[in-house]
């Protein structure tokens, strides 16, 4: 091989682990959202949840007022 077709392999070389090592990176970050999502996801269902049966518990009180007043 001439010098310029090894250069320009070289500079392929480096550019193709330059992105592999990106696509890496984004991947480890995909999956941490991901986890994240899910944790929140999960977070929302229970936060909804107890909104819904403390609400649910408001309706049962005694003597509540009308809602006119």
């Amino acid at each position: 091989m001439d010098k310029e077709t090894d250069e320009r392999l070289t500079a392929i070389e480096t550019k193709l682990a330059y992105i592999e090592d990106f696509i890496n990176k984004l991947q480890t970050v995909s999956v941490e959202h991901t986890q994240t999502l899910d944790i929140l996801q999960r977070e929302n269902k229970m936060i909804s949840e107890k909104l819904h049966d403390l609400t649910d518990s408001l309706e049962d009180i005694p003597n509540r007022r009308p809602p006119h007043y």
